[in-house]
């Protein structure tokens, strides 16, 4: 008989997501499904500075990934807010559900990206890029 895992906090959740690689990924991915069709620059500019977070995350360097996850995702999620939909039924079509679920990940990936942000250790991060290099021979 197994043992159920113990729950996990909610600053260890944060720290999980803001450290993910996944979190501005998706909604990079979502804001190009919402934006691009017909194209809107304004959200569009959101996606390479999601992706290269994504990259810079990968890297090895999460708390600066974090801070910038924080600072775009939270931009993207102020200015998605602005707009409301016309009408009650809009809300709830294909394109409002992926509207909302944008603008949850934006301010999801804000709070634990800041959390991070504000939380980590810049010492341990260094030591673990030059402990476990990513791109080695």
């Amino acid at each position: 008989m197994t043992t159920p895992e113990p729950p996990k906090s909610i600053t260890s959740r944060l720290e999980a997501w803001g450290n993910s690689p996944f979190a501005p990924t998706g909604l990079a991915t979502l804001i190009t499904a919402l934006h691009f069709r017909p194209l809107q620059i304004r959200p569009m500019l959101f996606v390479p500075i999601l992706f290269f977070s994504s990259y810079a995350n990968l890297q090895g360097f999460k708390i600066d990934s974090a801070g910038i996850t924080a600072a775009a995702s939270g931009t993207y999620a102020l200015l998605a807010m602005r707009r409301r939909p016309a009408t009650f039924m809009k809300r709830f079509s294909i394109r409002g559900i992926v509207r909302g679920t944008a603008v949850g990940i934006g301010v999801v990936n804000t709070v634990a990206g800041g959390w991070v942000y504000a939380m980590g250790n810049r010492e341990s991060e260094k030591k673990q890029r030059t402990d476990n290099p990513r791109w080695v021979e």
